[in-house]
């Protein structure tokens, strides 16, 4: 269906089976001229072959690829969606981008304004003329406030720290700026800058801050993330900050932060061995030196506190006080009560075999949950009543979808707001207020804010809900967003799977937006698969798929695959997946593992050398997701190494592959796609790359790259399991 986009080599070039040697490690080299060169080529070959690629809406016209450039764009651009925003002190703070500010401007508006068609924004920072100004690359990554002493009196907010990234790197700077000059702070000054890391500051009081990032050698973790935390006062050198505490060189990272609640002030140090793996403390700083006091719970257990109350998610079965609280549930009680060792504690939630708990929100006297059945959100507030026990009630039942809550002030009232998005439904914004739960009366009614228009035809658009059988007997959810009215064409739908099946991350529904224009309206089917190694079952789903079971995972996926295949939704040749960083390992071994099942695969920022991937960036981090390929646990990651998998009797099989990575991913390394694609090529394998040379893990910096990068993955899609109603066959 498609022609080769590589030339074969003389003789395959693929790494040993048991890691010893790797012809293609060479290619990790991220800005060497030799390796960037071998970029610029592929890339080249790349666009020439996709981009000649005919529009069939559009006899003689324009490209398929532009086409979708166009049309991916103006959604991505579009002046109408919704601000997200932050409220601090009377102002609504948002970060905006669009066709006319690539790069973003930080802006702010009060709620009055905000509710209306067309805010009033003051502009803050313009992140477009602060590169162009200072010859920079910087993407934004975020800002944090300094509450003042007289917030809940109205006083203004002055004082922020704004996260900077080259490039859209995860390692970033940190930059003081005052919002009442609307001007940077600068270190001759006595404002706070933090160099280049992957680190963080965060606001104690005017003069103080929580700093951590590389102090120099020593000072980061085998990751390459902050090993101390250290307290930072203005006008002494960064690298003369207080040294609070510091963990070891093989732990993930270290994070610190303030609580600035009032009356409820509190400091907090977290160790993060390993990702659910933690060790949490809380600070006394009016000690010199400050000391640490341990919340005595188990390490996989997250725990938090908000005003006087304690919470706590035990992601395996907690045993205290005589009583067992599942993995999953939500545990809360007297936080001070409980760091006294005089644990009262109330179980808010308890999973069942169909349910879990998606998020927690909390506002100044509620706790709002929102639950996962069977992937599907449904909302409950939990309050105190008079007497101190807690009452439980549905929350706001008459909405459908996918359900983002949010507190909107939780220091200062009850009020939420509330997203409801669906595959196909486009996105509302409400705002809620909780004030009357407590005193026994329900919740107000909710008021739409915000809604965003179609951004494509969902004309005879249905959204099902489907169970596949795994291997193991397991039933595996997916969603499948089709037209049932064309079951009966000539030709089978083009399929699209997505997965993605690590570190507890729940895939629910959200509005398809350019997938919708590029794939749904032009015939395609969508499928969500939510495979184990995921969150959307509990803990309990993620821990399935750990180490030496990760094959669950992948034996999933392939169910929902054959489940499409039995159910006549398409056949193989219409068939292709799409997963991204750890959905890109899922790819990868959908690709050497049951090649047969798909028509097309693609791959993104993915990792696929599962020999080096722990002395690749931060890599070393995720061991205790797959295991330590140092050790005996090579025996079985050797098994889902798709990098060591492939083999020359099977290269004829492999269906036609598009790999997608970013020079400035600073997190999966590029060499994984760089050296698969090598080594594919070598196969005669029919497999082309594309790398953009921003755009950090997200593989895209600006909406302008997130369009090339996708117009690029879907006219291959439509070149490779298209029909004639959509593209090119």
């Amino acid at each position: 269906m498609t022609d080769a986009a590589a030339q074969p080599a003389p003789s395959p070039q693929l790494p040993a089976a048991d890691g010893s040697s790797d012809p293609h490690q060479w290619l990790e080299d991220v800005t060497g001229e030799e390796a960037l060169a071998w970029v610029r080529d592929r890339n080249a070959r790349a666009e020439a072959e996709l981009e000649a690629v005919p529009d069939p809406r559009e006899p003689g016209g324009a490209p398929l690829a532009e086409t979708l450039h166009r049309e991916i764009r103006e959604i991505l651009d579009a002046k109408d969606k919704i601000p997200g925003v932050v409220k601090r002190g009377r102002y609504l703070y948002n970060f905006w981008t669009d066709a006319e500010h690539e790069r973003g401007l930080w802006r702010r508006t009060t709620l009055e304004s905000y509710r209306t068609d067309e805010p009033e924004w003051e502009i803050l920072l313009d992140v477009d003329a602060l590169n162009e100004a200072e010859g920079e690359d910087w993407v934004w990554h975020g800002a944090s406030l300094l509450r003042p002493a007289g917030a809940a009196d109205g006083e203004p907010y002055r004082h922020a720290l704004i996260d900077l990234s080259h490039g859209g790197s995860d390692a970033d700077v940190t930059r003081e700026f005052d919002l009442e000059t609307l001007r940077f702070v600068p270190e001759s000054e006595g404002g706070f800058v933090r160099p280049e890391a992957k680190g963080s500051l965060s606001w104690i009081d005017a003069d103080t801050v929580w700093v951590c990032t590389d102090f120099g050698e020593g000072t980061v973790t085998s990751s390459g993330y902050a090993r101390q935390a250290r307290l930072w006062r203005r006008g002494t050198p960064l690298a003369e900050a207080e040294l609070v505490h510091e963990v070891a060189e093989n732990d993930m990272a270290i994070f610190a932060a303030h609580d600035s609640t009032p009356g409820w002030e509190r400091d907090w140090i977290i160790e993060a061995h390993a990702f659910y793996d933690n060790t949490i403390h809380v600070v006394d700083r009016s000690q010199s030196p400050p000391t640490l006091e341990t919340i005595e719970v188990p390490r996989d257990l997250e725990a938090s506190a908000h005003r006087d109350l304690g919470i706590f998610t035990p992601r395996s079965d907690w045993e205290i006080g005589g009583g067992t609280y599942p993995a999953g549930s939500l545990v809360v009680g007297d936080f001070e009560s409980f760091q006294r060792g005089e644990p009262e504690l109330h179980m808010l939630f308890e999973p069942t075999a169909t349910t879990s708990l998606a998020d927690m929100t909390i506002t100044r006297s509620t706790v709002v949950l929102s639950v996962l059945e069977d992937v599907i959100h449904r909302l409950e507030v939990h309050t105190r009543d008079e007497h101190g026990q807690w009452v439980r009630r549905d929350l706001y039942p008459e909405l459908s979808g996918s359900l983002g809550v949010s507190a909107v002030d939780p220091d200062e009232n009850d009020e939420i707001w509330v997203s409801v998005t669906g595959f196909i439904e486009p996105t509302t914004l409400r705002l809620g207020d909780l004030s009357e739960v407590p005193a026994g009366g329900e919740p107000g009614d909710l008021q739409l804010v915000k809604s965003t228009p179609a951004r494509f035809d969902a004309d005879g658009l249905e959204v099902s809900q489907h169970f596949a059988t795994s291997d193991d007997g397991t039933r595996v959810p997916y969603f499948e967003i089709s037209r049932p009215a064309s079951a009966e064409a000539a030709e089978p739908a083009p399929t699209l799977m997505f997965g993605y099946g690590g570190f507890e991350i729940s895939l629910t529904p959200s509005y398809l937006g350019a997938i919708g224009k590029a794939w749904l309206e032009r015939g395609g089917t969508y499928v969500l698969a939510n495979i184990r190694g995921g969150g959307e079952y509990g803990p309990t789903w993620h821990q399935a798929a750990l180490r030496e079971n990760r094959h669950r995972a992948y034996e999933d996926f392939a169910s929902v695959a054959r489940d499409l295949l039995e159910r006549g939704v398409t056949d193989r040749e219409h068939l292709a997946v799409r997963g991204g960083s750890n959905g890109g390992l899922l790819t990868g071994n959908m690709l050497v593992q049951y090649p047969d099942l798909f028509g097309a695969v693609i791959i993104q920022v993915p990792l696929l050398d599962m020999k080096r991937y722990n002395q690749l960036l931060a890599g070393y981090s995720w061991m205790a997701e797959y295991g330590d390929p140092d050790t005996e646990d090579w025996e079985f990651l050797r098994t889902f190494s798709p990098y060591h998998l492939l083999a020359e009797e099977r290269a004829a099989d492999y269906p036609p592959t598009f790999l997608l990575t970013s020079t400035r991913d600073d997190r999966v390394h590029p060499g994984h796609a760089r050296k698969f694609t090598a080594a594919l090529e070598s196969l005669g394998a029919d497999v082309r790359s594309w790398e953009n040379t921003e755009g950090g893990h997200g593989g895209a910096a600006t909406n302008e790259q997130a369009a090339r990068m996708n117009a690029l993955l879907y006219t291959f899609l439509w070149k490779t399991i298209g029909t004639d109603d959509g593209a090119a066959s």
